[in-house]
């Protein structure tokens, strides 16, 4: 896959970044012209905000919700690229959409978290945009699989699409917790160690569900290197017909993205450099440590599973585990570790033991 460029291919001449990070901002959906035309206006007061965002076809869960104006909204995003000189960018989720788009002049589309979860749908889409030379911008799937993610970008990429990029806005799970959509760090991390040459973005207004949590969302991307933000804002967001919880008030994202702080990737003084070599190298030798140290350790649960093959014994001991785990959650603690990370640790470490012992048994 050749290098992304989603901003020079947008426009080389337009401001859309600050300190190489993008900023795409606008209603969750279109809803009448005067509402798209008054926040595009007031955004693009913001020389930082580069990209004008806004939902035309709104896929509901249920029927009776507002699911958008439909193609006519695309005229008054057209109208509004005229006026404030921002370009614009909407969903697509069929072949339709993308003509629609393409012809109102769209500058960049979106794949939906609901959308990129079909492989037939992103394969319909791809087709459609064989050919062209838009950026395209790939949610999330809604459940938390990289590899369907994955498999989106490489049906674009199968097409042809030379500018692809990635939105983080987190996953549905049956945990409950302050998010709406649980942000699984480590998915988008793993996909971005997958596409290194991909932008990556993170949808803190979606991950959030309400406005007090994007900034906090939103400066923990920016603290992993995500290449920008893309946060809805709203006019009136009391009186918008979805998701009027998570949109800021353009005056609110002015007030975000100045406390924002951007960090930089690298730093060249010699005090940084030489403690950041000296700490890790202290690491590099913990690490050959840990691996002699796990080395070890299999090499006992080797042992632990002939003997229990030799009397008969299951592999699973269920009582055992639970116990091990309450132990190192316990000595964890003591240490200041999360009992999250010694728990997700020790299953990685459980279960090569399980398959080591498994190896054992006669086939």
């Amino acid at each position: 896959m050749k290098k992304n460029s989603l901003v020079m291919s947008i426009n080389p001449s337009t401001p859309i970044i600050y300190n190489k990070q993008i900023i795409i901002a606008g209603p969750c959906s279109v809803e009448s012209r005067e509402q798209v035309l008054e926040t595009a206006q007031l955004l693009a007061k913001n020389e930082r905000i580069g990209l004008l965002r806004a939902g035309i076809w709104k896929p509901r869960t249920t029927p009776n919700g507002f699911e958008g104006v439909g193609t006519k909204g695309l005229g008054w995003l057209a109208e509004a690229k005229e006026l404030t000189g921002l370009p614009i960018a909407t969903e697509v989720a069929t072949p339709k959409h993308v003509e629609d788009a393409l012809h109102f002049g769209v500058d960049v589309l979106w794949i939906g978290a609901r959308t990129s979860v079909n492989p037939f749908s992103v394969q319909a889409i791809a087709d459609a945009l064989r050919g062209t030379d838009i950026p395209i911008l790939i949610k999330n799937p809604v459940n938390p699989d990289i590899n369907l993610w994955a498999g989106a970008v490489e049906r674009l990429a199968a097409a042809s699409i030379k500018h692809i990029g990635l939105i983080h806005r987190g996953f549905s799970t049956y945990e409950t917790g302050i998010y709406r959509n649980n942000p699984l760090w480590q998915i988008p991390i793993q996909i971005k160690r997958n596409y290194p040459e991909l932008p990556m973005i993170c949808d803190p207004s979606h991950i959030s569900g309400n406005t007090s949590l994007i900034p906090r969302v939103a400066q923990h991307a920016i603290d992993l290197d995500f290449n920008g933000l893309m946060i809805e804002s709203h006019f009136n967001p009391s009186q918008a017909l979805t998701d009027k919880a998570q949109q800021l008030t353009p005056l609110e994202l002015n007030e975000l993205i100045e406390a924002l702080n951007w960090k930089a990737t690298s730093d060249n003084t010699k005090h940084f450099n030489q403690h950041l070599t000296e700490y890790r190298e202290e690491i590099n030798q913990i690490d050959d440590k840990l691996i002699k140290l796990m080395a070890s350790r299999m090499h006992y649960a080797k042992q632990i599973g002939e003997l229990k093959q030799e009397h008969g014994v299951t592999i699973l001991q269920e009582d055992r585990w639970k116990s091990v785990i309450s132990r190192l959650v316990n000595t964890g603690k003591v240490h200041d570790l999360n009992a999250t990370f010694i728990e997700d640790l020790m299953d990685l470490v459980h279960n090569e033991s399980i398959r080591l012992q498994g190896q054992l048994i006669p086939s």
